[in-house]
């Protein structure tokens, strides 16, 4: 994509473009497949899918502001490795951000959150978007783009959590209960199934079926 006129207003149809396309006709998760392994492993609660969002958002954001900084000087034979060191950078800053302030939710992410480092969506938007791209279309991408990633790790998170667990996990709010005593009383059950992994693939496929029936254009895609 050919970079922003100087001249074009900052929140201009084309910028807007950036923060609403991913959250639908490109997602990054849902029609590009990029992120997926997130979608399935740490979308058991709630506040764990929030947290990742979060912590995936904020390096996609300073890394494409920081590629695109530094667009110009980076030689073309080292430019992955560059993105590689910027991204691990600050992939160590957020997990030690998560230590000092949610422990418990970074304990629950494990390797996910080092794992930041090789996500196919942030390194795929700094070579794709940030290298030919200003900082302030960078920041509204990679807005764009983690917003997108986390609506898909959200969704997921809340139908397999309140199905599986009868609650919500939100951070700061602690675990609310969903599903009445009363239901449990009439033999209601929670499924199980709805916290391991491969219940993921199955929301997510239903996802993808409701996206491309609210957007013909995607079928075949």
């Amino acid at each position: 994509m050919s970079e922003e006129k100087k001249s074009a207003p900052l929140f201009s149809k084309k910028n807007m473009a950036l923060i609403k396309n991913p959250l639908n006709t490109i997602n990054p998760v849902t029609i590009q497949v990029l992120g997926i392994c997130s979608a399935l492993a740490v979308t058991v609660q709630m506040d764990n899918a929030i947290v990742m969002s979060i912590a995936v958002m904020a390096v996609l954001v300073i890394g494409n502001v920081l590629v695109s900084l530094m667009r110009n000087i980076i030689p073309g034979r080292i430019r992955i490795i560059v993105q590689l060191v910027i991204v691990a950078f600050l992939v160590i800053c957020v997990d030690q951000i998560l230590k000092a302030y949610v422990y418990d939710v970074s304990k629950s992410l494990s390797v996910f959150v080092g794992l930041i480092i090789t996500n196919c969506i942030i390194m795929g938007r700094l070579e794709a978007f940030a290298l030919g791209n200003k900082p302030w279309a960078s920041i509204l991408d990679g807005v764009g783009n983690g917003f997108g990633y986390g609506l898909v790790l959200v969704v997921v998170a809340f139908f397999k959590e309140v199905f599986g667990s009868g609650t919500l996990t939100i951070p700061g709010l602690g675990k609310l209960t969903i599903v009445p005593e009363s239901f449990y009383a009439m033999d209601y059950m929670d499924n199980g199934l709805m916290l391991l992994p491969p219940s993921s693939l199955f929301i997510v496929g239903i996802y993808i079926w409701v996206q491309k029936a609210r957007n013909p254009e995607l079928i075949g895609e």
